[in-house]
């Protein structure tokens, strides 16, 4: 399959292996393990830094295979969860950046300009996917101007 803005194949990586069981080697149960999700996520901590600390400091590989539910289902069940998803926070980040960049006397870095098309046009496709599955309103539209708002 092709890469989505580069007209290249894609690359290749590892798989996980298949666990028939959960390794012996893993020292929490599920339920200690959603305990420990709980605690980072009222510290504030993002889904995906709950999942970096839980794999580097407490040997957790998979917390969707040991508890049955993802890190961000854990914290809406709690009620911890973001306001808006964080993969959209993370490109709306990035394309602030960028335009930040731009007005900051760099208005003729042209591959710049080209790659805050390339984001925002990401962000375009993935508040159309989240409008379709209810977790936007459908009257909700990005607004590059808004932008800060969204962050807070």
């Amino acid at each position: 399959m092709a890469r989505m803005h580069a007209r290249r194949k894609g690359k290749s990586g590892s798989t996980r292996p298949i666990w028939r069981k959960t390794p012996e080697w893993i020292p929490y149960s599920a339920e200690e393990i959603e305990e420990l999700v709980v605690e980072r996520a009222k510290e504030g901590l993002s889904s995906a830094q709950i999942g970096l600390i839980l794999r580097d400091e407490f040997a957790v590989p998979s917390v969707k295979k040991i508890c049955s539910k993802s890190i961000t289902t854990i914290m809406n069940e709690n009620n911890l969860g973001p306001k808006m998803p964080e993969d959209f926070l993370n490109l709306v980040r990035r394309a602030l950046n960028l335009r930040k960049h731009l007005e900051g006397g760099n208005k003729k870095d042209k591959s710049s300009r080209r790659g805050l098309q390339l984001i925002e046009s990401k962000i375009r496709r993935l508040v159309k996917y989240y409008r379709k599955t209810g977790v936007f309103e459908q009257d909700f539209k990005y607004e590059p101007s808004q932008a800060t708002l969204y962050l807070r």
